[in-house]
């Protein structure tokens, strides 16, 4: 079995070579130039651009063409495919997949709707790639996957909306909007949204209340957590060591262009599941630099 994901995952490089995962990249477009996510331009380089540009980022999906050319290939040396993306209601990238598996020959592929993005989709992607290593059939795999995908939470504060507002994934966290000034707010994703959460006086107090939220995900056999951030490494790093001693794994990455286009500079994010849900077992925070 193939599983193929798309580049709002924002996992390593290092990490999708060893778990054999296809990333099928978005595209950002800065200052008039269209960039393949991850491909074409990398965090560092994207977060300096944005800081000088005056217009902002957008950003685009898949073409269904470019996912059935995916599919595809994979399917000359897979049996099946498994393909899990970004929430539909963030992206089209969810129905353009769909059509690009019509197109590739839907019986053997699979697309699933993560109702995620970034941190959770990261760790639902590592945990689908480890359970296809052991050549299980797709039914099996999604099966296993379910509680995973369920139990997965994401809860991240921004240095200001307007990114998301600019962008037009905002979702519930509009309410918000004119009525923040100073507030630093704490968001989640529900039902396949960003929502909003507390509204936080100041940026310590708000990194400190995600790391609250991810330590009551904590069924008391630990947490699979990822930290995610937009330039924001140092906060990051204090976020991770704040969970060192719950996590049975703990990983380090930056938000991709894409995401980090919508969240804006300055972002930090808790991607956690109970691990008692599946174990991955990963501790390596050397992977905000693979990015």
């Amino acid at each position: 079995m193939a599983v193929v994901t798309d580049s709002t995952a924002d996992l390593p490089e290092a990490l999708v070579r060893d778990h054999a995962i296809t990333v099928v990249p978005l595209t950002v477009i800065l200052d008039g130039k269209s960039y393949l996510d991850g491909v074409d331009i990398r965090p560092p380089d994207f977060y300096r651009m944005l800081e000088s540009s005056e217009g902002g980022a957008t950003t685009s999906q898949p073409s269904p063409g470019r996912f059935a050319e995916v599919y595809q290939k994979l399917l000359r040396d897979h049996e099946t495919v498994v393909s899990l993306h970004i929430s539909a209601k963030l992206s089209g990238t969810y129905a353009a997949a769909l059509q690009g598996a019509d197109i590739a020959g839907a019986g053997r592929i699979r697309v699933v709707d993560s109702q995620s993005v970034s941190m959770p989709l990261g760790l639902i992607m590592l945990a689908a790639a480890t359970i296809a290593a052991e050549g299980v059939a797709a039914e099996a795999l999604l099966e296993r996957l379910e509680p995973v995908i369920g139990g997965a939470k994401v809860y991240f504060m921004v240095a200001t909306l307007e990114h998301l507002r600019r962008g037009g994934r905002i979702g519930r966290a509009s309410a918000l909007l004119g009525s923040v000034l100073q507030m630093k707010p704490v968001l989640t994703i529900q039902d396949g949204q960003v929502a909003p959460l507390e509204r936080i006086r100041t940026y310590d107090k708000a990194l400190s209340r995600i790391i609250e939220l991810a330590r009551e995900t904590d069924r008391g056999a630990g947490i699979c957590a990822i930290v995610g951030h937009a330039a924001a490494e140092p906060a990051a790093e204090r976020v991770a060591r704040e969970l060192e001693g719950i996590a049975d794994t703990l990983l380090i990455q930056s938000l991709g262009p894409v995401v980090g286009a919508h969240a804006g500079p300055g972002t930090v994010g808790i991607g956690c599941y109970p691990a008692e849900l599946f174990r991955l077992g990963l501790k390596d925070l050397s992977a905000a630099s693979a990015t």
